[in-house]
């Protein structure tokens, strides 16, 4: 897998409050694409960061339906993976990937 592939997989890091408090326990989130299956997704963090992937969970929010002035639309689906790390190994989601 070369580096632009790996890039269309992953597509950006989730920072939040739950994804700060799992990156104590050597996970980090992930934005990426919705047919990404877990294989690809390890691979390409591994590619990208030079870290090794022990496990990869992941989760698909089905888009909601909401109304905007009066207008009915929806969002769209997001998958997320949780990336669980070796020990020892780190990635700082808050520097540009």
């Amino acid at each position: 897998m070369s580096a632009l592939q790996a890039y269309d997989v992953i597509l950006a890091p989730v920072i939040t409050e739950k994804s700060s408090e799992a990156s104590e326990s050597n996970q980090v989130v992930f934005k990426v694409r919705l047919n990404a299956t877990k294989p690809q997704i390890k691979n390409a963090v591994e590619k990208l960061f030079g870290v090794k992937v022990v496990a990869v969970n992941t989760l698909t929010r089905k888009g909601k339906t909401k109304f905007f002035r009066g207008i009915k639309g929806t969002q769209k689906d997001t998958k997320k993976a949780v990336v669980k790390l070796a020990e020892g190994d780190k990635i700082d989601v808050t520097t540009g990937i």
